[in-house]
Order: C-alpha cells, then sequence, then structure tokens
C-alpha cells in the first residue's frame, strides 16, 4: 500500500502542495531511516526528527479521539498519530486517518516552525475552553492543519492541510475553480464555519497569505477566548504554568464526596 501511494502522492505534492511541504519530505528522506518509497517510516523516528526541529513528537493511538483530547494534545507539542494502514481494496482512499495521512500529510509540516507555533496555539487554547470555544477551535484546526491552503511566493494557492496532502482526488481538486476560496479569517471560520463536511471535497478553503500571518491571526484570536484561567507555555521546561491554582474533575469529585460524608 505504502508503495503504491507514496510516490504517486509525492508527485501531486510537487505541483500542488507548498513548497515547505515539498522542501521538508526531501530532508525526511534524507534524514529519517526508513522513509522511503519503499518502507512505511516507523514513528519513533520521525518523532526524533520532528523533536530535533521543533520541539513536536508523534504519539500513537489506537483509535480516535474526542476534540477536547486531540486539541489538548497540540498544546504539549504532541501529534496522536494513527498506525493503520487503509485497506488494500481501496488503495487511494480511507474513511479515517491512515498512516499515510499522518505521515504524508501532518508530519512534515511539525517540522516548520511557523505551522508548530500556530497549531500549539490552538491547543493551548483548547485547555479549559468551553464547549462552544471547543467547536470554533475545531473548525479553525480543521481549515488549517487539515484543510489549509496558502500562496506560494509567485500568488498560486497551494495545500498545506494534511487532509488534502494526503488525498489524490482533493489534492487535484483544490487547484481547480470548482471550489470557493476565502482569505484565512479564524474569526469567520468561528462565527459562520464550525459545521464542515468531512466526507466530501471541501466546498471551501481559507487561504493564508504566510505562515507568519496565519501564527499572529490565530494567536490573536485565542487571545479573545474568556477562560477562567490565564496560562503561557513555558519553553525552557516545555511546561505549561497557570495564573491559579485548578481543580481537575477527579479532585472535585473526591472533594465533593469528602462534604457529603
Amino acid at each position: 500500500m505504502w508503495k503504491h501511494c507514496y510516490p504517486k502522492l509525492k508527485k501531486l505534492l510537487a505541483t500542488n502542495a507548498c513548497e515547505e511541504t515539498n522542501e521538508i519530505i526531501n530532508l525526511m528522506e534524507k534524514n529519517v531511516e526508513g522513509f522511503t518509497a519503499d518502507t512505511i517510516p516507523q514513528l519513533d523516528p520521525i518523532s526524533k526528527y520532528l523533536q530535533a526541529e521543533t520541539g513536536w513528537r508523534l504519539k500513537p493511538v489506537g483509535g480516535l479521539l474526542t476534540q477536547r483530547e486531540f486539541l489538548n494534545g497540540l498544546a504539549f507539542k504532541i501529534f496522536h498519530s494513527t498506525q493503520y494502514i487503509r485497506h488494500h481494496a481501496t488503495p487511494e482512499y480511507t474513511p479515517e486517518p491512515d498512516i499515510i495521512h499522518e505521515l504524508v500529510g501532518h508530519a512534515p509540516m511539525f517540522a516548520n516552525q511557523d505551522f508548530a507555533d500556530f497549531s500549539q496555539e490552538i491547543g493551548l487554547a483548547s485547555l479549559g475552553a468551553s464547549e462552544i470555544e471547543l467547536k470554533r477551535l475545531a473548525a479553525i484546526y480543521w481549515f488549517t492543519v487539515e484543510f489549509g491552503m496558502c500562496l506560494d511566493k509567485n500568488g498560486q494557492k497551494k495545500a498545506y492541510g494534511a487532509g488534502i496532502m494526503s488525498s489524490f482526488g482533493e489534492l487535484a481538486y483544490c487547484v481547480t475553480d470548482k471550489p470557493k476560496f476565502k482569505p484565512f479569517d479564524p474569526y469567520l471560520i468561528a462565527q459562520d464555519y464550525v459545521n464542515f463536511p468531512i466526507s466530501e471535497m471541501q466546498p471551501v478553503y481559507f487561504v493564508a497569505e504566510s505562515f507568519p500571518k496565519a501564527k499572529q491571526q490565530i494567536i490573536d484570536y485565542c487571545e479573545d477566548i474568556v477562560r477562567p484561567f490565564n496560562l503561557s507555555f513555558n519553553r525552557k521546561s516545555n511546561t505549561i504554568e497557570v495564573d491559579r491554582k485548578i481543580r481537575t474533575r477527579e479532585e472535585k469529585q473526591d472533594n465533593d464526596q469528602a462534604s457529603m460524608a
């Protein structure tokens, strides 16, 4: 399956994906053990490569996570990755994320610092967010990390979202005149696009002018979210610091039970 899909996807990526993705994939082929057209790369060497570049790492997961669990992981520079590969009966389609989606679509971009940073901002904003805010953040994640488009240095629209870059059909579709294209705006996404199709081609793509600008736009949006506490990420210790004492659900339940007793 990998031998069938990877070379064909890489050829499409060369023309339809952003320059950053293509550069990083070439670097990963040179520097990550087992990252070839003939071998399915293992998560550990890719994770070590990402950690050296941006501090991110891959964490294997056995199945789909809730939105909160998945987005919370981004706050700690952790990307949860599936480990199975699509069925051989439909080599160019999978109804759920598989290892081709994770390693060809997602992993390369986490070696780009600006992309990695704005992905973490979404994760940090999800900590303590209300359910409606979580839904809005999930939509922003969807239209960036999964189905984001950007402009290259010549002003041409290119894909950078993993949902596009691991899909044969969507890679070809995204550069046609069939979908609508809007300038990237997290406020607009949060207001009007919290419901999006997950099993068909995207009717709308949001196009970022650049990754640094998209990062700042997401930072600005996340700073406006009202939460019961403020937090920051300590890059030296790789820990999250909060401005007040926080009780977990387990602690609250223990206290409630103690009061009842």
